[in-house]
């Protein structure tokens, strides 16, 4: 078993990423690669650890369509007044990558507006916020001075938060917002509506596009009534749901998937191809969930350091405990659909 020292709590380690500070840093640092590094052979286990700890974002065709989906609506959107602008939506069960997808699409939209703009002095071409729990509409905007920074007076309302708020993100020329966790919203409450009517007005003020991420939002209260109806007007929803193994195309994109993890792996003695050819197993394992199969790779690896071994085998992975949702979904029977009788109905004889 290795021997590791956990490092002292460090007050700046921890930057969310729903606070500029945060976010920037997030941007700023560089995503990790596929292929080794020189000298990963060499790696300690702290190195190691530190490594599996961060890990690699994947790709997922979701992903994909989401960028294509969102760049089509950033030239739509471009030069509309007066009016909300369009926005989607990305919803799916837990852990499908919701959050992380938007994360990376944000990151790569900054990125390409700050090679757009190398002079352009101070600018936040993008905007990370979270629906707080029972939100109201001063909650919400609060959320986004906390992102900026913005002091807040216990005496100031509503409308003096907003109008701080939109003036801070037209000065920045904030063009991208994301919010996470829509599906708090319940338009049904009077909280609820007021809350969804205040993203509505600040689609109005600031010349941005807004991106929500949520959980089965299709079936949440945030679409339901006349506010509901209003965003699903407005708002374009993509699925991003566990991924497929039934035909050769889904089972080939989820092999790819296995074996670009397990060339993020940085093991000194793992057995490429292992993992590539547990493949269906993994999907059965996790039911196609990105964020479950991230996290039990994660956790092998990281095993795998600890007790020195360092590699992970089929049986290694059946140590590790997943979430709740997916044990119960691998423990639970399957139903056999009826047979249909191939047998021609008989007419009963008068």
């Amino acid at each position: 078993m290795a021997v590791v020292e956990i490092a002292a709590d460090d007050e700046d380690a921890f930057k969310p990423i729903t606070t500029w500070v945060g976010w920037r840093d997030y941007v700023d640092s560089p995503p990790l690669s596929l292929e080794p590094a020189a000298d990963s052979s060499l790696w300690t286990v702290e190195q190691q650890l530190d490594h599996h700890s961060q890990f690699v974002v994947m790709t997922t065709p979701v992903m994909t369509k989401v960028s294509r989906e969102l760049q089509l609506l950033l030239h739509v959107n471009r030069r509309q007044r007066g009016t909300a602008r369009g926005g989607l939506i990305v919803s799916g069960p837990p852990s499908t990558g919701k959050t992380t997808t938007m994360m990376e699409l944000g990151r790569i939209f900054e990125l390409a507006d700050r090679r757009k703009h190398p002079d352009a002095g101070v600018r936040l071409p993008v905007v990370f916020v979270a629906v707080p729990p029972a939100s109201t509409p001063k909650m919400l905007v609060a959320e986004f001075a906390r992102f900026l920074g913005l002091p807040l007076l216990r005496r100031m309302n509503q409308a003096e938060i907003t109008d701080l708020v939109c003036a801070k993100l037209s000065e920045l020329r904030a063009q991208l917002v994301l919010v996470d966790d829509i599906h708090l919203l319940d338009t049904r409450t009077r909280a609820g509506a007021e809350t969804s009517d205040q993203i509505k007005h600040l689609g109005e003020r600031i010349a941005a596009t807004f991106v929500f991420a949520g959980v089965d939002v299709q079936d949440s209260p945030l679409l339901v009534g006349p506010r509901g109806q209003q965003i699903a007007g407005r708002f374009q929803l993509l699925r991003n749901d566990p991924l497929p193994y039934g035909t050769e195309s889904q089972k080939q994109v989820w092999l790819e998937l296995v074996t670009d993890l397990e060339s993020a792996l940085r093991l000194h003695d793992h057995r490429r191809g292992t993992l590539p050819r547990l493949a269906a197993y993994l999907h059965r394992r996790t039911g196609g969930v990105m964020g479950t199969l991230v996290s039990l790779i994660r956790k092998a690896a990281t095993a795998a350091i600890l007790d020195g071994s360092q590699r992970i085998t089929k049986e290694s992975l059946e140590r590790c405990e997943l979430d709740l949702r997916a044990e119960e979904q691998l423990l639970a029977p399957t139903v056999p659909k009826p047979r249909r009788s191939l047998a021609r109905p008989t007419r009963s004889r008068r």
